[in-house]
């Protein structure tokens, strides 16, 4: 005991022999502070700290949030067409439902453009939102170009595409087109809307006469034709339910503000049924949403340009090369009719006349109506040449022989050769065929395409279109005497490959 009693006087000594702050700090350990002594520390969190997750908005939301049409009139006739819309809500339901998949894109732009988002819903006056609508005058697609127009906004045309009926590079032409409207009217929205559907020369040479005769200006006391006269009413109308759909009872599609589509690019040609097949949509759905491919499939080029849903669009991306390998299109036969020449097709199909001459062994320019050739698809090294089938000579083979095989004649065979039809020939030898058995192969694929079918179509005019007879397209349609509506989908059968 007592020896630790003296460990403990030494151990006080070292201590005390430290310095002051150190033993000040020591006994602040060993005696507490009372509690009634410790404040506590209040966190207070600021305001503008606090996160507050948004609800996802519809396109009519934004719009009703972001639209600059204010103090506008509802007219007689306005109120017409607010009543025509009214009278059946289910179909005016439908009939806002056709934007679904293009509306935010086209709100995009006009926010880029810092244009009216409510210009957003000019389609429905032009289009019914609809891709495929022909007017009679010629107009085409959601925003109705008029070929004149669409070539000024580079909306090419070839016999693969109608850049018109695509509805995200007519939206792009549209909206460049609205801003330079809005800028020579001066930001006018009802101006810009009737010389969108009149001409702005037209518009522009109204306004000038009012003020010349110190009239009001605006669009309500412009002279302008009943067409045009009646496009700001239609706008304001649609206007109207859209901003007040609980004064009209209206309930709206659940539309939501969010891409709802992603743009992807296959290199190559691209046939749309097997497309379809591939991300799993139907044929129909691929094309309105890539409405600028007339035909069964994209045009030739380096790449293809495709629309599909968000959740497709992971598939196509990272299996691209699985698809293009089992898909490629490299061939597609033409009949000859009158009118064609070499230099036209290969025009059409975007080849070259020397290439089509060498693959069908075509000496001369000439073609023969009724005769069938191949045409490659692209200007690609891969497609400068045809397998040729090839002819193993054995035992006993001679040129006429292997001719007669082959439902050839042996002239044929020498020239494809370049021998001589008295030419010896060797046992081992390799003979190219030709390609006659290559026509006979692609006949015997044909493909199925679905047609969307637009307004102003015939079946001559779908029949030209395909390179088939009308009298075929009847037949697989079970179509008989009926007449085609717009919109009708109906069976084309083609040869290609």
């Amino acid at each position: 005991m007592e020896r630790q009693h003296i460990v403990f006087i030494a151990l006080l000594a070292i201590l005390a022999s430290g310095c002051q702050q150190t033993e000040a700090l020591f006994q602040q350990k060993l005696i507490p502070q009372a509690i009634k002594e410790i404040t506590p520390i209040e966190i207070i969190t600021p305001i503008d700290e606090v996160v507050i997750e948004e609800l996802p908005i519809t396109v009519w939301e934004y719009i009703q949030q972001n639209s600059q049409l204010e103090n506008y009139t509802i007219d007689k006739t306005t109120q017409r067409y607010i009543n025509n819309h009214l009278r059946d809500k289910k179909l005016f339901n439908r009939f806002l439902e056709n934007s679904t998949f293009y509306m935010f894109y086209v709100i995009q732009k006009l926010n880029e453009a810092e244009l009216p988002v409510e210009l957003a819903l000019v389609p429905f006056i032009e289009s019914n939102y609809d891709p495929f609508s022909i007017s009679p005058s010629g107009a085409v697609g959601l925003w109705q170009f008029m070929p004149s127009t669409g070539r000024l906004y580079d909306l090419d045309k070839s016999w693969w595409q109608e850049d018109r009926h695509d509805p995200f590079l007519s939206t792009d032409a549209a909206v460049e087109y609205f801003d330079y409207l809005f800028e020579r009217f001066d930001n006018d929205l009802f101006h810009s809307l009737a010389s969108y559907n009149a001409g702005p020369t037209l518009v522009e040479s109204r306004i000038k006469r009012n003020i010349k005769l110190n009239k009001d200006s605006s669009f309500a006391n412009l002279r302008l034709p009943s067409q045009a006269k009646s496009y700001i009413p239609k706008f304001v109308a649609i206007y109207e339910i859209i901003s007040n759909p609980e004064k009209y009872d209206v309930v709206l599609p659940d539309i939501p503000y969010t891409e709802l589509v992603e743009r992807v690019e296959i290199n190559g040609q691209v046939e749309i049924l097997a497309f379809s097949d591939f991300v799993g949509l139907k044929p129909e759905f691929v094309y309105k949403l890539n409405a600028g491919y007339t035909k069964w499939a994209s045009a030739p080029g380096e790449k293809s340009i495709f629309y599909i849903p968000l959740d497709k669009a992971n598939l196509i991306n990272n299996d691209k090369d699985i698809f293009l390998k089992e898909n490629k299109i490299n061939w597609i036969t033409h009949k000859i009719k009158s009118g064609d020449s070499l230099w036209d097709l290969a025009r059409k199909y975007d080849t070259r006349v020397e290439i089509i001459k060498k693959i069908n062994f075509l000496e001369k320019d000439l073609l023969s109506i009724n005769e069938t050739i191949l045409i490659p698809l692209s200007q690609s090294d891969s497609n400068n040449f045809i397998p040729f089938e090839v002819h193993v000579v054995s035992e006993g083979d001679s040129l006429w022989r292997i001719a007669s095989r082959y439902n050839l004649s042996p002239r044929e065979i020498a020239r494809n050769n370049s021998i001589e039809t008295d030419s010896v020939l060797r046992i081992g030898q390799q003979l190219n065929i030709g390609n006659k058995n290559i026509h006979r192969t692609i006949d015997s694929k044909k493909r199925t395409i679905l047609y969307s079918v637009k307004q102003g179509d015939n079946l001559y005019r779908i029949a030209d279109l395909f390179g088939v007879e009308a009298k075929d397209i009847k037949k697989i349609n079970n179509l008989g005497d009926a007449a085609i509506m717009p919109g009708q989908i109906i069976k084309i059968i083609i040869s290609a490959f």
